[in-house]
């Protein structure tokens, strides 16, 4: 399995670790529930350095990334960042991704850590006609992301970049705990804070310090468990879960990363196809009114016929009830409707509800 650089401390810290796509990464180090507490009510540290990191570069770097992805990426500026996707024709998903512009003719992707490899090779494949390199820079890096309340007031002791100056999906490169670092206000728990990149060969040093300073503050180390339970909570979507290539962008609720009026792009006939003819299906959120926890490929019913199956499921650390996330006909998807998901041999009853599950209260 690979090991990211940070797997000695890791170790040191006693956490329980596991196989992830090929990696060897913390699934918890006190406990999902204390580790998903701490994020919602002070910080939580994350190794995040399986995740994939590409660089595309040369004259037509943008039209490139315009090609594959369905966001606008001609509206960022250099150090902004956006969600967006490698789409297929058919409008469905290779994958989910950030996309930054760090210039005019170099932009910066980060890909699922399931994904790298087969997104890389997307890329590669749809490059002709275009000039521009494109370059699988993960081994490279090291990302850890700082996450919670308190993640602003520890990381800024530890940094001379002004921290409030960087708005929600900006970045700015500096120097944390004296090491170069590209700190991005980004996440992927529902709550402030920031994503940080370095190529440090030793990059230990940055996620102790953080560690240490933020230890008096109630800040955890988190592991995979409760990133997962984080990121559902905040309806954000899992791909292998939630989005795949047989979901398209509208079906998930992800229309605001389509930009039609931009110009082609891979998948842009069939969604607007969709878009005319309306959707069929989409993605939903439920909990349940009974005992019980759902999970991924639970069936749920409504007025008894199965019409679907659960993407994203658990019992929710924070809000605690089970919560869940589900393609339902559009029929069956209004606020309110009424379900059943299918546990064991019972049926425990559920309704659809408003998503995301959780918000924080306000915003920086």
């Amino acid at each position: 399995m690979k090991k990211t650089r940070l797997h000695e401390s890791h170790k040191k810290l006693n956490s329980r670790m596991i196989e992830f796509f090929g990696w060897e990464m913390p699934v918890e180090y006190s406990g999902i529930i204390a580790e998903h507490l701490a994020v919602r009510e002070a910080a939580g540290l994350f190794d995040v350095s399986h995740m994939g990191e590409f660089l595309i570069r040369g004259k037509d770097a943008l039209a490139l990334v315009q090609h594959l992805t369905p966001n606008d990426a001609a509206r960022l500026a250099p150090y902004q960042a956006q969600y967006s996707a490698l789409t297929t024709p058919q409008g469905t998903f290779v994958d989910d991704l950030l996309v930054y512009c760090l210039g005019p003719e170099e932009y910066f992707l980060v890909p699922n850590a399931a994904n790298t490899d087969k997104d890389y090779a997307w890329i590669v494949a749809h490059k002709d006609g275009f000039d521009a390199v494109v370059e699988n820079v993960s081994e490279r890096y090291t990302q850890i992301a700082l996450q919670g309340p308190k993640a602003r007031e520890i990381l800024q002791s530890l940094t001379d970049v002004d921290l409030p100056a960087i708005k929600r999906f900006w970045a700015r490169p500096g120097k944390v705990a004296g090491v170069d670092s590209l700190i991005s206000r980004t996440g992927y728990t529902g709550e402030d804070g920031f994503e940080i990149y370095m190529t440090a060969s030793e990059p230990a040093v940055v996620w102790e310090e953080i560690i240490r300073t933020g230890r008096p503050h109630g800040l955890l180390p988190v592991g995979l468990g409760a990133r997962d339970t984080l990121r559902l909570e905040a309806s954000l979507m899992l791909y292998g879960n939630d989005i795949d290539e047989t979901t398209t962008v509208l079906e998930a609720d992800l229309k605001w990363i389509v930009k039609f009026k931009k110009g082609d792009f891979l998948g842009r006939e069939a969604l607007e196809k969709q878009a005319a003819e309306g959707i069929k299906r989409k993605i939903v959120g439920f909990e349940l009114r009974e005992k019980g926890i759902p999970r991924s490929h639970y069936p749920v019913f409504v007025r008894g016929q199965k019409a679907g199956e659960v993407t994203s499921g658990t019992f929710s650390p924070y809000l605690k009830k089970s919560i869940g996330l589900v393609y339902l006909p559009v029929a069956d998807a209004e606020i309110g409707a009424e379900l059943e998901v299918g546990i064991r041999d019972k049926k425990i009853a559920g309704a659809v509800v408003p998503i995301p599950f959780y918000r924080r209260e306000t915003a920086p």
